[in-house]
């Protein structure tokens, strides 16, 4: 089943995963979850986007598991045709960024278009019920590394978190396509 989602409808229930991480521990929907939601972030090495925002990413998942939301990261490309996205390199990423999240790998890329992903970053924000309130973008920065910008991300995690909904914009993400076996 392909979501098609639209912030406006807020009735999608994320799809259940069982992937493994970097260090082979086994992750599911509701093993990620936190006490008040779950951000899924579709990620590779590669992209500029993502490599723009790394930092970045790491900071508000910070803010994020402060709010009781936790997060995983996913990278759903066919390694086969960028080679940086390998399961070797997306151990070096982990360690050297600090991920404070699972990095979990989407061989069968059945995850990705379950959720219909279609870019690097492609980020959904998930109540605790799992119902996706949030889809867009970590801020407005694109392959620039702004680090004034609004925290798009946090910001509307905060607010579902304060009040169980987001009303804020939603902006779309953009980011390399995913590559497709």
């Amino acid at each position: 089943m392909v979501l098609k989602y639209t912030p406006k409808s807020k009735q999608q229930i994320a799809p259940d995963f069982n992937l493994l991480d970097v260090d082979g521990q086994p992750w599911s929907l509701q093993k990620a979850m936190g006490k008040n939601g779950l951000v899924v972030m579709f990620i590779c090495n590669h992209c500029p986007y993502v490599k723009s925002i790394q930092t970045k990413l790491v900071s508000d998942v910070l803010i994020m598991q402060k709010l009781g939301v936790h997060a995983v990261a996913i990278m759903s490309n066919d390694p086969e045709d960028n080679p940086e996205d390998s399961l070797e390199q997306m151990k070096v990423v982990s360690e050297k960024y600090s991920y404070p999240f699972p990095y979990l790998l989407d061989e069968t890329q059945q995850v990705a278009k379950a959720f219909g992903a279609v870019c690097t970053p492609d980020i959904f924000g998930l109540d605790r019920y799992g119902v996706i309130q949030y889809r867009g973008r970590l801020d407005a920065a694109g392959m620039n590394d702004h680090q004034d910008l609004r925290r798009d991300l946090v910001e509307a995690m905060k607010e579902m978190v304060a009040t169980g909904t987001i009303k804020t914009e939603q902006f779309p993400s953009m980011g390399c396509s995913i590559k497709w076996k």
